[in-house]
């Protein structure tokens, strides 16, 4: 101290004492301030051993201490510490008995730790002291945990979004879980544009958020996989430990068929908590996936170690078996989750799609209904009940194995026409792949093309399908939806994923399924199918052929409407050329592998060569057909063809230099 400073707390005792008190205790609060956020920079980071480091020895007696008592839980929670996650909250409590906050995360806590009991209460205690007490009371974020809360106990989401999670963002416009809140909210409902608006919000307010960036790469998840990896990409850019993103990524990779990359993933995910109850059920469907029977089992049983009746677990597991049209296997696992929570809502609308895909109609139709009833602001089960509604005016035509459902002007029309079509496609195609049906083919015609992409994908969209194919489920756009196509051509293609579906008991990747439909397309009728043209000559001659072993990814996440056709065209060409080299037989024993439970390399390595050899002969017979495409035209590109065509003189002297210049 100077000179000055102890003259006047000599001269002023009383006055001297209670100034220290107070600059001492400002100055730990400022100390206090600086701590935190130091070690929520470290949080944030995926620091996360760092940041357990910093925040011991804290006691979250003070408003400051709530911050350490929330971050220290939640450090522990990331890092599957669950039991000291648990004890860390209890702790807290001790000195924020009234904090909603933490009695959240105890709830979360002890359902990780096992014991739905304690959970419960800790969710009944959030009702008690929200109930007794005035709204005004709370702080920001404790509203936001009070919404959640009460979203649990079925409260309705709008009084939730307009009395809590707004009204925390009218008291605090910077509350970071309150934009996080709105969003998570928004994607349970599948109001994905809501969601993604939510989270630019959150993201203009804390661009340094991992969280924020995930959750806007989680809306773009069922539309745009190309903004969800630049989203991802910024998130991982600032935690590249951030377990969710890397979840999302995993998940991303599974549906690309890209297992081995999936896998190193989730290894970095258990890195970072070797109880993630996701990344094992990930794993469990790898594990499918590799028809590894025991590993399927112990890789459930680990992910419901920690949380023995997680309904999550077992909806992921079947939500992604049905994505590879495994909807038998994927149904029973969203069964499993109900058993675990009757009321859990994604299990149930997913059930009801899988046996609705499964032909189960009154049963998933009723399941829909049942769900919007429980649910009215949950869009897919909205979409499914008006759909329900429309199909109900169809009408039925049925011959033989086949059951045919369109609107009744076009039943007229050509209603016919498709039964001999179909009894067509079963004697051709099911003699040549060795098939017999023993079980009804349901086809659905849909004039209005929103129709059937909610009975295809169960939202809006769809652009650019014309047919889907599940298995003994057809969906299609009618001739008379907006976008014309060749029906015919379009039956026999989805057809043909009926007869393959079946013999590989939908064990088949995409780009297999896909590529025989197409080349089967053209063995009808040669002016059907996907043929060369000049843009895939130029993408094969520059070098955009897709590996064969990395074919289905390029279905997932094409760059553009063109790339994905070419997904298709070089699907065909992989088939045409098995077909051509190694024979029919080649491919029907393929084909016979999958359905006992090989994988496709195996599959195609023990029927043809190995797969640096087919890659690297595929290569030179794709190069070969692009260059037999119109050999007599001039396929070279001027250097400066804007200013060529801008000038006719230059455009003049140019063509007679080349004069088939396409």
């Amino acid at each position: 101290m100077t000179a000055f400073v102890k003259n006047f707390f000599h001269r002023n005792s009383a006055v001297s004492t209670l100034i220290l008190i107070i600059f001492i205790t400002g100055l730990n609060g400022f100390v206090q301030a600086a701590e935190i956020d130091d070690a929520l920079k470290e949080y944030k980071s995926g620091n996360y051993s760092k940041c357990f480091d910093l925040t011991q020895g804290k006691i979250p007696d003070r408003r400051e201490g709530q911050q350490w008592g929330i971050l220290r839980a939640e450090t522990l929670m990331v890092m599957g510490k669950y039991e000291e996650a648990a004890k860390a909250i209890d702790d807290a409590l001790l000195y924020h008995p009234l904090s909603l906050y933490l009695m959240k995360l105890g709830h979360e806590a002890n359902l990780y730790c096992n014991r739905p009991a304690v959970a419960a209460e800790k969710l009944s205690a959030i009702y008690r002291y929200a109930t007794r007490s005035e709204i005004s009371i709370w702080d920001p974020t404790d509203l936001v945990a009070l919404g959640k809360a009460l979203l649990l106990q079925g409260t309705e989401p709008k009084v939730v979004l307009s009395e809590l999670y707004n009204r925390a963002l009218q008291l605090d416009p910077d509350c970071r879980e309150a934009y996080l809140a709105i969003g998570e909210l928004a994607l349970d409902k599948q109001d994905y544009e809501l969601a993604a608006e939510q989270y630019r919000k959150g993201i203009e307010h804390f661009p340094d958020d991992p969280d924020m960036h995930f959750g806007l790469a989680k809306a773009f998840y069922n539309s745009d996989r190309k903004s969800m990896i630049e989203s991802l990409n910024a998130a991982l850019y600032l935690n590249s430990n951030h377990v969710p993103s890397l979840l999302l990524l995993a998940e991303h990779q599974i549906d690309c068929e890209e297992y081995d990359s999936a896998r190193i993933l989730l290894n970095r995910v258990t890195s970072v908590n070797s109880r993630n109850p996701q990344a094992w059920a990930f794993r469990c469907v790898l594990a499918y996936m590799s028809n590894d029977a025991k590993a399927v089992e112990q890789t459930r049983a680990t992910s419901l170690k920690s949380w023995s009746t997680n309904p999550n677990v077992d909806y992921i597991i079947g939500s992604k078996l049905s994505l590879k049209y495994r909807f038998t296997e994927g149904a029973a696992y969203q069964r499993q989750a109900l058993k675990f929570d009757p009321e859990f809502i994604p299990a149930k609308i997913q059930l009801a799609q899988d046996l609705l895909r499964l032909g189960r109609e009154e049963e998933g139709w009723k399941l829909a209904e049942e769900v919007y009833n429980q649910d009215k602001y949950n869009v897919l089960a909205y979409n499914m009940v008006n759909l329900g509604d429309h199909i109900s005016t169809f009408k039925t035509i049925q011959s033989g194995n086949f059951i045919v459902r369109m609107d009744k002007t076009e039943a007229e029309a050509y209603g016919q026409e498709v039964i001999e079509l179909l009894t067509q496609a079963e004697d051709d195609l099911c003699k040549k792949y060795g098939v017999t049906l023993d079980q009804n083919i349901i086809l659905e015609y849909f004039p209005d093309q929103q129709d059937f992409a909610v009975r295809t994908f169960g939202v809006p969209g769809g652009d650019g399908f014309l047919g889907v194919c599940f298995g003994n489920v057809i969906t299609a756009n009618s001739p008379k939806a907006e976008r014309p196509s060749n029906w015919k051509s379009t039956l026999w293609h989805e057809f043909c994923h009926v007869v393959t579906l079946n013999k590989t008991k939908n064990k088949m990747p995409r780009w297999l399924s896909e590529g025989i439909s197409v080349f089967e397309e053209s063995q009808r009728n040669p002016i059907w199918g996907n043929k060369i043209n000049p843009e895939y000559r130029r993408m094969i001659l520059e070098g955009e052929l897709t590996p064969i072993s990395d074919l289905s990814s390029a279905f997932l996440s094409p760059p553009t409407p063109m790339h994905l056709q070419f997904a298709y065209y070089e699907s065909s060409l992989v088939v045409e050329f098995i077909v051509k080299k190694y024979g029919y037989d080649s491919l029907k024993e393929i084909l016979s592998d999958l359905g006992d439970g090989v994988d496709i390399q195996r599959a195609l390595t023990r029927h043809t060569d190995s797969i640096e050899k087919i890659e690297k002969e595929f290569a030179d017979f794709a190069q070969k057909r692009a260059e037999a495409l119109a050999p007599d035209v001039d396929w070279e590109k001027p250097e400066e063809i804007q200013s060529i065509a801008r000038d006719p003189n230059i455009l003049f002297e140019w063509l007679q230099l080349h004069p088939n210049s396409f």
